[in-house]
């Protein structure tokens, strides 16, 4: 009771609020340099953050005026153009150099990931995609499935059927989640895990039995039970 006594007396007595306030004039005037140097550091750590915010902003402005025409090459297939620019425009691969804290660069990483693995440059297919990140439905699952289509190239079965499953966890969806699971079924086929193969064609069946990818699953999933 004391305490909340106490609280009382500092918010609703004036001259409570009144000495309180002579107290902290009587610090500030004995040590001057001390709050001063509190002053300032505040005032700096509220301008860097402003400042910071303001340099980020512009740079997002700029990486996504940069980005228009690498993509636009992406989607004319002019994939050179694209990951590299034209000598006027910026590539994916520069976008990613010098807006780096930018989203811009992040979505230039899936770009330049999945240009490399058309052009059978799987290890830096990896190195960008695995830089991406995004939250959405469709496009983290989507660069995952790359990732694995990249190790499945270099023949590390084992590293690609993990990209795969971690396709078909992420937001699972009817439209993309049955082909990933087809990948996946492959990935533990060529590892010579038919336990797995058949639990990934098996979700198929049980989960997408509308998919185009069904009776493929089916006929697998019976191949695979056969020649236990």
């Amino acid at each position: 009771m004391a305490k909340k006594d106490e609280k009382k007396d500092l918010l609703e007595n004036p001259e409570v609020i009144a000495e309180t306030l002579e107290g902290a004039e009587h610090w500030i005037e004995q040590n001057p340099k001390t709050f001063y140097g509190i002053i300032g550091a505040l005032v700096l750590v509220v301008g860097g953050y402003f400042g910071f915010q303001y340099y980020i902003d512009t740079q997002e402005t700029q990486a996504q005026r940069e980005m228009y025409q690498a993509v636009h090459y992406f989607e004319a297939d002019s994939l050179n153009l694209a990951l590299n620019g034209d000598g006027n425009n910026l590539g994916f691969e520069q976008i990613i150099e010098d807006y780096s804290m930018t989203k811009a660069a992040n979505l230039a990483n899936f770009y330049a990931g999945a240009i490399c693995l058309k052009q059978g440059k799987f290890q830096l297919a990896i190195y960008y995609l695995e830089d991406f990140s995004a939250d959405d439905l469709l496009v983290q699952p989507r660069a995952y499935s790359l990732i694995g289509d990249a190790y499945m190239e270099l023949k590390e079965y084992s590293n690609a059927a993990e990209y795969y499953d971690k396709a078909c966890n992420h937001e699972p969806n009817k439209f993309y989640t049955p082909t990933y699971l087809m990948k996946a079924a492959l990935a533990y086929e060529k590892l010579e895990d038919k336990e797995k193969a058949i639990k990934a064609y098996q979700r198929i069946i049980d989960e997408y039995w509308d998919s185009s990818e069904y009776q493929n699953a089916r006929k697998y999933k019976a191949r695979l039970e056969s020649n236990s």
